[in-house]
């Protein structure tokens, strides 16, 4: 046993050497596990229970970080990650503007980010550190904006989070009306904090919108839902992709029956056609997710990280090759290889990179559900 020791510290000692590293690749994660966003981010963070061992066949150590929700921590976890963890890859985060503030961090320091989350446009066609597993909003908002028109409206009234995700999901939703000839004739906004809606959703409901559209995540997603049925609003609701989780559906209880959401294929794997590529690997994932946590415990959520380890599994695979992990060629490698991701099937969709796109999923990986009897039905 004293031999033993004395051995490992030597091996740690060599390893520390001007270049000279381990084989081990290092991930490093911030997600909320605490805060308003916690309902997404213990998702986020349970996926990593079920993962393999190895990313790319090399050892793989993940550094995980709560960061409660707040784009200021989850920024200082990027940095304590890159400098004093020195990680070759940052798994971040689990929200846009969290997200966001880390992708200016992976720029900066120049280490591959695999946003968990939507990142802010801007932020993600200036940085060529930056990749997401999170489909467009444009491309799931596409899918509501169709139902509603081909279920005869043309007029919506909007309530979302007043912050980056709610602007995205506006600007997803408008996207769709202005090509479409439909308008938002509603736009209110509230906090992800607050306890009541009721001033927004009369001002939505005075505008007779032929359905309302909800900007938010989460459990707080459900608040504008439960308030608009308390108030006798018998429209369609839809939601976003932000909303799919168990939380969610707990937290709006009954109100949310009929309500819509657009999502990823993986929470409805066993209703999609048997040729949908995306339909064995979804249910390789929901099988071992529930097997961990539970029948019916699957999610969204945690289905983005299970993308995001597909992504760098097979990112770290070409990397090494040129490379060893710990070294900035290694990282400037695993950015290379994710930029030139091709066909890549995932839980949420089949996934295609370029110089001039770091999220690469195209209208298969969107699908639209109805909430019925408190789970997810795919609207066919």
């Amino acid at each position: 046993m004293k031999f033993h020791f004395r051995a490992l510290i030597c091996a740690a000692a060599v390893a520390s050497l001007p270049g000279l590293s381990s084989a081990e690749v290092r991930v490093g994660v911030t997600v909320g596990t605490t805060g308003p966003a916690a309902s997404l981010g213990i998702p986020y963070r349970n996926a990593f229970d079920i993962l393999p061992d190895t990313l790319g066949g090399e050892p793989v150590r993940y550094i995980i970080l709560d960061d409660a929700s707040d784009p200021t921590n989850a920024t200082r976890n990027a940095r304590r990650l890159i400098e004093e963890d020195n990680v070759d890859i940052l798994l971040a985060s689990g929200t846009t503007p969290s997200s966001t503030a880390v992708s200016e961090v992976a720029g900066q320091f120049k280490v591959p980010q695999i946003a968990l989350s939507p990142v802010a446009p801007a932020a993600i066609q200036g940085n060529p550190w930056t990749f997401t597993v999170a489909q467009p909003v444009s491309v799931m908002m596409g899918a509501v904006v169709d139902h509603i028109k081909k279920n005869g409206g043309n007029t919506i009234g909007y309530i979302g989070f007043a912050d980056s995700w709610g602007d995205l999901v506006l600007s997803g939703t408008t996207a769709n009306t202005d090509k479409n000839d439909m308008k938002v004739v509603a736009n209110e906004r509230y906090g992800r904090v607050d306890t009541s809606v009721a001033g927004q959703v009369l001002k939505l409901m005075s505008a007779r919108p032929d359905a309302v559209v909800v900007g938010g995540s989460g459990t707080p997603g459900a608040l504008p839902h439960v308030a608009l049925r308390d108030r006798g609003y018998q429209g369609p609701i839809y939601h976003n992709h932000g909303v799919i989780n168990r939380d969610f559906l707990r937290v709006g209880g009954k109100a949310l029956e009929g309500g819509f959401a657009p999502t990823g294929p993986v929470m409805v794997a066993e209703q999609l056609p048997d040729d949908n590529p995306i339909k064995p690997v979804a249910l390789k994932f929901s099988d071992a997710y529930e097997a961990k946590f539970g029948e019916g415990s699957r999610n969204a959520f945690s289905a983005y990280t299970y993308d995001a380890y597909l992504l760098a599994d097979a990112a770290v695979a070409e990397a090494k090759k040129k490379a060893k992990p710990g070294t900035p060629e290694f990282r400037a490698a695993v950015r290379d290889a994710l930029e030139n991701t091709k066909e890549l099937v995932g839980t949420h969709g089949v996934y295609n990179m370029s110089p001039t796109d770091h999220i690469g999923v195209d209208q298969r990986a969107a699908v639209l559900v109805r909430i019925t009897d408190g789970n997810w039905e795919l609207v066919k």
